[in-house]
């Protein structure tokens, strides 16, 4: 990574420090998922731990992920994220998770795995090389505070610019529920590439089926994103 990618993705990631800080919030970063697993249990039961980030199903020691904690005055938690490094090496994201889709479901709901399916897109059949997950997104909307604020966008940015800088991945990607893919958020997101209904998950007591789309950046893709003025994105 070069030294101009560094400074402007630590400039970045100040930029936003300080702006969500104006809206009551401070960020953290850490490794210990050991940390992150109780933090989730305490302040976010009704979103439970996700399986791709639990540390008793997932390897994430020795620099393999980190998450993101955000605080309100009150030092109440109000906003995680989490980033996850995959290695493909010559394998593409596609044939990756034609075998393990399965081991990234949404959290929290009950599903029948046997029904559910991946359908791989042209993106994802180009995607090799070091691959960075972002999961975990989830902002507290309990008291409207930062709704309609754009804060969500500037957050997701945060986080893929902090990726870069901690691995220089060849692409940053994630998988997002097509209600609200089609609300623009992937794109609000600093998401410039999707391929849509790349996952179906089927409920498991109830005829009801949740699909995904696959959203993902090339490395070229986050460069450019650091040189966007976040002021456009907030209220």
């Amino acid at each position: 990574m070069s030294y101009q990618s560094k400074f402007a993705g630590a400039q970045f990631v100040s930029s936003i420090s300080d702006l969500v800080r104006t809206y009551g919030i401070s960020l953290h970063i850490g490794t210990n998922f050991e940390e992150y697993a109780e933090l989730v249990a305490e302040y976010r039961p009704q979103q439970p731990l996700g399986d791709p980030f639990n540390p008793k199903l997932t390897d994430l020691s020795q620099g393999k992920g980190f998450w993101i904690a955000g605080r309100n005055e009150k030092n109440q938690l109000v906003h995680t994220q989490a980033m996850r490094l995959i290695d493909l090496k010559n394998q593409t994201l596609a044939e990756y998770f034609t075998d393990n889709f399965r081991s990234f479901p949404p959290s929290g709901m009950p599903l029948d795995m046997e029904a559910s399916n991946y359908t791989p897109g042209p993106g994802a059949g180009r995607i090799k090389g070091r691959a960075v997950y972002h999961g975990e997104v989830w902002l507290d909307g309990r008291d409207n505070s930062y709704r309609g604020t754009g804060v969500s966008s500037v957050l997701a940015r945060y986080a893929q610019a902090s990726a870069l800088m901690t691995w220089s991945p060849d692409y940053v990607f994630g998988f997002m529920p097509q209600s609200i893919a089609f609300k623009g958020l992937a794109e609000r997101e600093g998401y410039l590439h999707s391929d849509p209904g790349a996952l179906a998950w089927h409920h498991a007591e109830k005829d009801q089926v949740m699909k995904g789309f696959l959203i993902y950046n090339e490395r070229q893709d986050v460069d450019w994103m650091l040189e966007m003025p976040i002021q456009d994105l907030v209220a």
